[in-house]
């Protein structure tokens, strides 16, 4: 009977979910800047809705990145304090391919293009295949310009666009999708059902690698010296 926990607070979205004897339970707010004061709260109301107690949790998945820099330290910090007092592993998931899934969850989309606002002209990009619910990389997660975002060279078939960055740079991004998925931001569902198949293929890991993937090499402008 697998029980894991899943956190996310890289983009405006808050969520979390719980898996415990085979049901789900989660949260889910767009809360832009109260990440910090409601991902614990949120936590514990699970926790009390499935009947279990913190230490009953055997992994803890959460959102890795790509996203906002400061959303991201908030979960890489909340799920180190948690794996290391419990003494668990962690099991880091991409926020693209947790929008990807989420898009083939809501719409049956097999083919995915996630492009999230990065800011500063940018895109965090990423091509996704779905196939039973798993979200498979073509090609490379990538920082780029919108104008610079394209498929994978052996791409066929539709694909439908999901993420921030298609309403943030609309007519920019120039790759011909299907349509735009109902949803633009990552659910811990997602998260929590892709860290369960690297939790029964051993992919967890040591609660010291729960480190955020910013893609962006600076994340804050250096100071100029004379």
């Amino acid at each position: 009977m697998t029980t894991l926990l899943a956190i996310d607070t890289a983009t405006e979205a808050c969520s979390v979910a719980l898996l415990h004897a085979g049901k789900m339970f989660s949260r889910y707010a767009v809360i832009p800047r109260l990440h910090a004061q409601q991902v614990l709260p949120m936590v514990r109301e699970l926790l009390g809705e499935s009947g279990i107690e913190l230490k009953q949790i055997e992994a803890i998945a959460f959102g890795r990145g790509p996203g906002a820099f400061t959303g991201l330290r908030i979960a890489v910090g909340v799920v180190q304090g948690l794996a290391f007092a419990l003494d668990k592993p962690v099991l880091p998931v991409s926020n693209l391919a947790a929008i990807a899934r989420r898009a083939w969850r809501d719409q049956g989309a097999d083919q995915v293009a996630v492009a999230i606002d990065a800011r500063m002209d940018e895109v965090y990009w990423g091509c996704y295949r779905l196939e039973n619910g798993q979200a498979q990389l073509q090609g490379l997660e990538q920082l780029c310009a919108p104008e610079q975002a394209e498929l994978p060279r052996i791409a066929s078939g539709d694909w439908l666009a999901a993420g921030t960055g298609w309403q943030a740079y609309a007519g920019r991004i120039s790759v011909a999708v299907s349509g735009q998925a109902s949803e633009s931001l990552p659910h811990a569902e997602d998260i929590l059902m892709l860290a369960l198949h690297d939790w029964q293929h051993g992919r967890a890991v040591p609660a010291e690698q729960a480190l955020p993937v910013y893609l962006r090499d600076q994340v804050a402008t250096p100071k100029q010296t004379a």
